[in-house]
């Protein structure tokens, strides 16, 4: 075994899962429930605000309409009733009371006079219609008569034409800023009560998923629900999920009392039946067999310990480094192993020390019987890796024959065993499982790849922990080499006699 820097450039290649981070970046944008509903009342609230609005602006029309008709025929007959039954004296005192009073005025029109009719819009049409029928079909309604802008209205006193002038606002309708004042004001209370409704729908569903979030982690204590709610949908629905925690944690607490007694339930059996067979089988080659069944029975039993531990870990900073360093270090006297590592020293990640630790070494042992060179005999492996953003990238690759395509996907499935030279040696079909288990318990993504060099790579993606302070360094849990033992190299190792 030894350890070196020189690895070749397809060691750092973790194509396979910055191709699936990303895809799963993408996959996590979008909209969530608040803002969908949020969204849809919204368009539907502005959505009536407008067709209200239209129908309202429809509906006014013809009854301001009628009402400024009203009006303004009644002043152009009184105005009529008031000059013809009045002396010259009191028609210029009428004519200038009219004027300061209603700001009214009435002028004789001259044949030389210019006028514009008023606009072809829906109200000045509607209402030139109206006087027209109550003033008589010689009627005049314009909106400026020699250049001077109101509302001049012809019509004649004993034969005689007059044009009587009015202000403008009694025609005018209400402006678009106070129809746009009125909009906003609609739509912004409509907005806001968009948001409570949306709030009020999803905070029961934000609050189920927050509490289905902590049972996967495996905190049951804190995921208990409102069974008090106002809604008995909402009610029935926490109750159930509260239950439904209850047995899982009753069901988690009898697997670790359970787990708790198969250590020593079997392996003190076990110790009993290898001291016996060292003892009393006397054929040498018998006994070695009979006891490397045993172990391997221990190592089974390990296998399955491991691949049902709880899911919930303290993830700290930990030095990469050091945990490769201390795995390669435990199997550096298997001859048939070569390690090179390529890790920067200074390379922290988010994890558990220990379980980072049983997730190298159960790569290890997986290249160490399934990665061997044809010709040699002896399982090269290569370990880099780097830091990219908030990740650190891992790669652990053997240059054996690798696995066919189609039964990569399966490699992580428990008790899972390829039909390809790899089922050559024993084993529960757990070890990949037990990593992917592990990876994904310390928040990472775990993948496997044929390099296109030959051989199978194994891809680790872990969160990236931040530089510690000066002076500070992160707790220490497993044993780290001191004094590092470099084998000479050796030939293929002769097999032992079956």
């Amino acid at each position: 075994m030894s350890e070196s820097h020189d690895v070749p450039p397809d060691a750092t290649s973790p194509a396979p899962l910055e191709t699936s981070a990303r895809q799963a970046q993408r996959s996590r944008m979008g909209l969530n429930l608040f803002w969908r509903t949020f969204f849809l009342l919204a368009l539907l609230l502005v959505g009536c605000i407008l067709a209200w609005l239209q129908t309202l602006r429809a509906l006014e029309l013809e009854p301001r309409t009628l009402q400024s008709a009203q009006q303004i025929a009644s002043m152009v007959n009184l105005s009529r009733a008031a000059l013809v039954h009045s002396d010259a004296i009191a028609r210029v005192s009428l004519i200038k009371t009219m004027a300061d009073q209603e700001g009214m005025r009435i002028l004789p029109r001259e044949p030389k006079d210019t006028f514009d009719l008023l606009p072809p819009s829906p109200l000045g049409q509607r209402l030139t219609e109206e006087l027209t029928r109550r003033l008589g079909p010689d009627t005049i309604v314009a909106s400026s008569v020699n250049g001077e802008n109101g509302l001049w209205v012809g019509f004649t006193i004993n034969g005689d034409p007059n044009w009587l002038l009015m202000d403008r606002s009694r025609l005018v309708a209400p402006s678009v800023k106070t129809w746009l004042i009125w909009l906003i004001t609609v739509g912004a209370l409509s907005l806001a009560g968009a948001a409570i409704i949306a709030r009020l729908i999803n905070h029961p569903l934000k609050q189920l998923s927050h509490a289905a979030n902590r049972v996967r982690d495996g905190d049951f204590a804190v995921s208990q629900l409102d069974e008090e709610a106002v809604t008995s949908e909402i009610r029935e629905v926490n109750i159930g999920f509260n239950r439904m925690a209850q047995k899982l944690a009753k069901l988690e607490q009898d697997r670790a009392v359970m787990l708790a007694g198969i250590s020593h339930d079997l392996r003190t059996p076990l110790a009993r039946l290898r001291l016996e067979t060292e003892m009393s089988v006397a054929d040498e080659v018998a006994r070695e067999h009979m006891v490397a069944d045993i172990v391997q029975l221990d190592a089974t039993i390990d296998k399955f310990l491991d691949y049902a531990r709880p899911d919930n870990v303290t993830l700290n900073p930990v030095n990469l480094h050091g945990v490769v360093s201390s795995c390669v270090y435990a199997v550096q006297d298997h001859r048939e192993l070569q390690v090179s590592v390529n890790v920067p020293e200074d390379l922290m990640v988010l994890a558990d020390e220990v379980e980072l630790a049983r997730v190298i070494s159960n790569l290890l042992e997986n290249a160490r019987r399934y990665g061997k060179n044809s010709d040699t005999g002896i399982t090269t492996v290569d370990i880099a890796a780097k830091a990219r953003e908030k990740w650190v990238l891992i790669k652990l690759r053997d240059h054996g024959p690798g696995a066919p395509p189609e039964q990569l996907a399966n490699l992580t499935k428990p008790f899972f065993r390829s039909d390809s030279a790899r089922t050559a040696a024993a084993g529960a079909g757990l070890g990949l499982s037990i990593v992917d288990k592990t990876v994904q318990r310390m928040g990472g993504i775990f993948a496997l790849a044929n390099s296109a060099s030959g051989g199978l790579v194994a891809h680790i993606q872990l969160q990236r922990a931040g530089d510690l302070e000066d002076g500070q360094s992160p707790e220490q849990r497993l044993q780290r080499p001191q004094v590092k033992r470099h084998l000479p190299p050796t030939s293929r190792l002769p097999k032992r006699p079956v």
